[in-house]
């Protein structure tokens, strides 16, 4: 490590101290570690080769770990000049003080409404950045506005308001490239997978030649202060090229991928998510021996192959119930018998799935689930004015609620009467909304409900429509198809659902409704035949 880069370290620490957590998350402020940054601007000097006397540019510069990882990876004299901006002072003025000796040209002030000069002598042979993390509600709406604005403008690109501020600073950074230049970003890797990703992949297929994407194992989060999963890709500023597909790698490191494949254009114009490249996680490997493959790794099977049917074919999917305060709402039957409240108001309803034992859950005879912690949801919408005559103790536990302020809560204001829950039907089939994955395995369980319990919203409710009702009155069939949904989520969670730092993995219903059903059709062939579709699949 070099005198300059141990004292960058210091000052980024003592910078970042002065701050709290909270500011610097509004800011997205999460600084590039070290020995990432070295890594990155090595393989950038790899994919560079030798290209002369370079133009340096990172902006969003920070306390400069990346220029700081430059003068160690390339020669001197190799570097003819090297820019950056920074918005915030607080960073940018002790940063111009350390790096100015050495040359470096630093613009205080907001990347995103400056302009290269009209005769270029700015525009950057190599672009390395890690943007800002700004989430989009951090962002004004006129901002938003704003930003998108110049982009349509410039690159023709639609960007959604949901996009957070690394979005814009990928597409504005476009102006700042010299012909061929490499660009490299270390951005948040939601952005293969989200809807308002899509600017950002439209960028990569149509306005550059997409070199390599590397992300990163979600469990092995790049920054300490932050939970987010993290990609770096890589570009030059030219049309794509017709002879090399892109390299899709994952986890390990950059140098290092676990495992990795190539990727058609075609392919990738046409995947909804693009972390399910590389499909298989295994060995690593090396990406001259593999083949070029049509998304996915060899052997596996392409999600929506065979039949091209998906869940949402069969099933109509929603997330559990919302109550916005489930200590007030879903009781156990030790409160329930203090109270006590009539049964009319309990709903049955199932626990959260680290205190669900099977991933079967059988009636007791009465239509509540056969299990030791039986939880019962309050809903009533008998009016308050009818409550007390009505419904003493019901009435009685809804004043608690109002002495506790329960009725104020965002979700309690916006129903009437505020104690009333929304409506589900028992579901046959949930699927939990979110876990982390432990050796491989699907973060996922399906489970079968057998009961009359509801869900809260930490479940997703699957009720099959079309011919499926029909053919459940089988038993087995039942059976029949929980055990192909827990096959197809075992097999489709790397593609369908969407991942966090530190490993956290949430799927929506709309995304699980995505699902191929292959596998439910092979072990059911009557929905391919038509005896299921005798109904309308709605």
């Amino acid at each position: 490590m070099s005198h300059l880069e141990r004292q960058r370290e210091r000052l980024q620490a003592a910078l970042d101290g002065c701050k709290t957590r909270q500011e610097r998350n509004a800011l997205g402020q999460f600084a590039t570690p070290g020995p990432l940054a070295l890594e990155i601007v090595r393989t950038a000097r790899h994919m560079l080769g030798a290209n002369g006397r370079i133009v340096f540019m990172d902006p969003a510069f920070g306390t400069g770990a990346f220029y700081s990882a430059l003068l160690r990876v390339f020669p001197p004299g190799v570097v003819k000049t090297a820019r950056g901006h920074e918005i915030d002072a607080h960073y940018g003025t002790p940063a111009q003080e350390l790096w100015a000796p050495a040359g470096f040209h630093l613009q205080l002030g907001d990347f995103t409404t400056a302009k290269p000069r009209a005769d270029g002598p700015e525009l950057a042979d190599l672009l390395v950045c890690n943007p800002p993390y700004v989430r989009h509600h951090h962002m004004q709406p006129a901002a938003k506005v704003r930003l998108a604005g110049v982009v349509e403008k410039d690159l023709g690109i639609r960007v959604s308001g949901l996009a957070g501020l690394y979005v814009y600073f990928m597409l504005l950074s476009h102006k700042w490239l010299k012909p061929g230049s490499l660009s490299v970003w270390l951005i948040p890797s939601e952005f293969m997978d989200v809807n308002y990703g899509s600017a950002l992949k439209n960028y990569l297929l149509d306005h550059v030649d997409l070199l390599r994407v590397h992300r990163f194992d979600p469990s092995q989060v790049q920054f300490g202060d932050a939970l987010v999963s993290s990609a770096i890709v890589w570009f030059r500023n030219r049309l794509p090229s017709s002879g090399l597909d892109p390299e899709f790698t994952f986890g390990g490191s950059i140098a290092k991928p676990r495992t990795g494949c190539r990727v058609r254009r075609t392919e990738l114009r046409l995947a909804r998510k693009w972390t399910q490249f590389p499909a298989a996680i295994g060995s690593r490997v090396e990406m001259e021996d593999r083949p070029v493959l049509d998304g996915v790794a060899d052997g596996a099977e392409a999600p929506g192959a065979g039949s091209g049917a998906t869940l949402g074919d069969f099933f109509s999917i929603r997330r559990g119930v919302v109550t916005g305060a489930n200590h007030f709402f879903v009781l156990d039957e030790a409160r329930i018998a203090a109270l006590p409240i009539p049964p009319r108001f309990l709903t049955p309803i199932l626990p959260s799935p680290r205190r669900l034992g099977s991933d079967i859950v059988n009636s007791a005879g009465n239509g509540h689930p056969d299990l030791d912690e039986r939880l019962f949801l309050f809903d009533c919408r008998m009016p308050r004015a009818d409550l007390a005559q009505n419904a003493p103790e019901a009435a009685a536990y809804v004043a608690t609620g109002e002495a506790t302020g329960v009725h104020k809560g965002y979700l309690a204001l916006r129903r009437d009467p505020w104690y009333a829950q929304e409506h589900r039907d028992p579901a046959p089939f949930l699927c939990t909304y979110m876990g982390r994955s432990a050796s491989g395995k699907a973060p996922f369980r399906v489970i079968l409900n057998r009961s009359r319990a509801i869900a809260t919203n930490v479940y997703l409710m699957l009720y099959p429509k079309g011919g499926l009702p029909r053919m459940m009155k089988d038993v087995s069939v039942q059976t029949t198809v929980w055990e192909s949904l827990r096959r197809i989520v075992d097999v489709a969670w790397h593609s369908g659902g969407r991942v966090y730092g530190g490993g956290l993995h949430k799927v929506e219903p709309r995304e699980l409704a995505r699902f191929p059903a292959e596998a439910l059709v092979e072990r059911l062939p009557e929905l391919r035949c038509g005896v299921a579709s005798q109904l309308p699949l709605l």
